[in-house]
């Protein structure tokens, strides 16, 4: 395959702000500059009394600051509550991701790993699973799922799902924006050794690249591909 041609119209579903720049800012950048339409859509919003509205206002103008360093335009918000979506039922959930996949109708999907930690990225997985069901041509014909740092590797493999990635994107001409983007989270960063910091994304994806000879990359399983 030449390049990410065949990754068509792009959604990247991420539970909260800053997982999709964690798990596929390197690639969301590339896939801007070659002029795939990117839509970023955030599952959850904090609500109160959990989250302060002052602390969610923050988080918000991050995102579209980071958003903005990526160069995406369209970013849609669901609005489920944060770490609270196991208090919905099934079918409002799935009714929620179903309306945004019919709406954006992608070729290529890119998802939260279902091994991750956090309940939230385990519903959102499994609801947009549902809604991108291969019922009819729109379906995505690629689902992709990304690692995220402090998510992905700390649930209890091989005892749970373990992230084994087998899809390997170049960043390294985009590895500096995808950092650019977390540290536009100011209230997510932290200082290295912890993994929400600069020096341990910038660490990963050494890791990932050198996997498979390349300077800089991320890391991605392959949930389904449909080649027509």
């Amino acid at each position: 395959m030449n390049g990410l041609n065949h990754f068509g119209k792009v959604l990247a579903i991420a539970p909260h702000p800053d997982d999709e720049v964690l798990g596929c800012g390197g690639t969301l950048v590339r896939l801007v500059a070659e002029g795939h339409p990117v839509t970023v859509a955030v599952a959850t919003t904090g609500r109160p009394p959990h989250f302060a509205e002052d602390q969610v206002q923050r988080v918000a103008g991050e995102m579209r600051r980071a958003h903005a360093v990526l160069g995406v335009r369209d970013t849609r918000l669901i609005g489920l509550p944060a770490a609270a979506m196991d208090t919905l039922p099934a079918s409002e959930t799935n009714a929620a991701f179903g309306q945004l996949i019919d709406e954006v109708a992608p070729d290529t999907l890119l998802l939260p790993f279902i091994g991750d930690i956090h309940l939230d990225h385990q519903l959102t997985f499994l609801a947009a699973m549902v809604a991108s069901r291969p019922r009819h041509d729109k379906a995505p014909s690629q689902i992709l799922c990304y690692e995220t740092l402090s998510e992905t590797n700390w649930y209890a493999p091989p005892t749970t799902p373990a992230f084994v990635p087998n899809v390997f994107i170049d960043i390294e001409a985009t590895l500096d924006r995808k950092l650019e983007a977390f540290s536009a989270f100011e209230s997510q960063v932290r200082p290295f050794p912890e993994e929400r910091s600069v020096e341990a994304i910038k660490a990963l994806a050494r890791l990932r690249g050198a996997t498979v000879h390349l300077r800089a990359a991320e890391a991605f399983m392959t949930i389904r591909q449909i080649l027509r």
